[in-house]
């Protein structure tokens, strides 16, 4: 990557400071409120950004980003998932992204698919951690369509304050009357597996189990971050040897995969050769459970204004960078 490539640009220079400011006064010690505002002035004024005026802050905002370090549990029931595919006693938890990991988020190529993969699970995997009981889990074991969730939620952690709120236009149904409604989990509506499929689902394997007259009993069960990596990382090698991509395969794959451990290129290559030998109705079946297996969130944001149903359409203001790159920086200047 050259030089070029690497350089920041002023508004993530800034957000930069802003994170490393973060990380050296965010030190776990327990303070009344006064105090901590006063050294949070102090450190920041020493790292050259200035002194800031903590009483611009107001009571509604979330708790400040210096505050809010440390690992915080994360409501299973916000995920699409609802956690139902986890092992019963799955905890997962959360941190603010601290100033090293933002930098690297900050290189995304956004036209590269792989890249922007690779971006948002480094966030992930460092700022989140998965366990069963006393057994620590890999963020590979965090469900795909979980994934913007987490994100979000460190978002909140990393930039609490209301001024980088990332903000999207909305209209209310009746009136069509254009609201702001901010992009944040309260605000997503979430996809459900219809009830003829639920009915499968099974407690103790937390997964789905389903009996069919083509295909017998088959196990099935949304895709993780690891199973979706690893079909990924198939899908650029077959690209890299010019050889063909049977599409059919690779969307029903992830959802025959338990587990990312043991799946490997040559793996999948073996799936493959055994899916070519099923007959018509058992694919026909499978497909169409895939199909139906699909959770995640909807593609519009929808609240409440005025009484009204407001909606906007799911997007990222300035890309999917824009994340992690403070959307205020006008609110950053002194």
């Amino acid at each position: 990557m050259s030089e070029d490539k690497n350089k920041l640009t002023p508004e993530e220079e800034k957000m930069a400071k802003h994170l490393a400011a973060k990380d050296a006064i965010n030190e776990p010690q327990v303070k009344s409120t006064e105090e901590t505002a006063s050294d949070i002035e102090d450190v920041i004024e020493s790292k050259g950004l200035g002194k800031v005026n903590m009483s611009n802050f107001g009571p509604d905002r979330a708790q400040s980003s210096d505050s809010a370090l440390g690992w915080h549990v994360l409501d299973l029931e916000t995920l699409p998932s609802l956690g139902k595919y986890y092992p019963a006693d799955t905890v997962i938890k959360i941190r603010s992204a601290k100033a090293a990991e933002i930098r690297h988020f900050s290189t995304m190529d956004e036209n590269n698919y792989i890249d922007m993969e690779e971006k948002l699970n480094s966030i992930v995997e460092s700022c989140a951690q998965v366990t069963s009981g006393k057994k620590r889990l890999s963020y590979k074991d965090i469900l795909e369509e979980d994934r913007i969730i987490l994100l979000l939620s460190i978002r909140d952690l990393t930039f609490p304050e209301p001024e980088n709120k990332l903000m999207l236009k909305g209209k209310t149904e009746k009136s069509k009357k254009t609201v702001e409604i901010e992009l944040a989990v309260r605000n997503l509506v979430p996809t459900s597996i219809d009830e003829e499929i639920e009915r499968y689902y099974d407690d103790k394997k937390r997964t789905y189990v389903i009996k069919t007259r083509s295909a017998g009993e088959i196990e099935m069960r949304p895709p993780t971050i690891g199973v979706m990596q690893e079909v990924t990382q198939y899908l650029k090698d077959r690209n890299e040897k010019d050889a063909e991509i049977d599409k059919a395969f690779i969307q029903v794959l992830p959802y025959m995969q338990p587990d990312w451990r043991g799946l490997s290129l040559s793996k999948i290559f073996q799936l493959e050769v055994d899916y070519k030998a099923w007959d018509e109705k058992k694919f026909m079946v499978i497909y169409r459970l895939a199909e139906r297996m699909r959770i995640g969130v909807q593609t519009e944001l929808e609240t409440t204004f005025d009484g009204e149903t407001v909606k906007a359409p799911l997007d990222f203001p300035g890309g999917i960078k824009s994340l992690f790159i403070i959307s205020d920086l006008a609110g950053e200047l002194l």
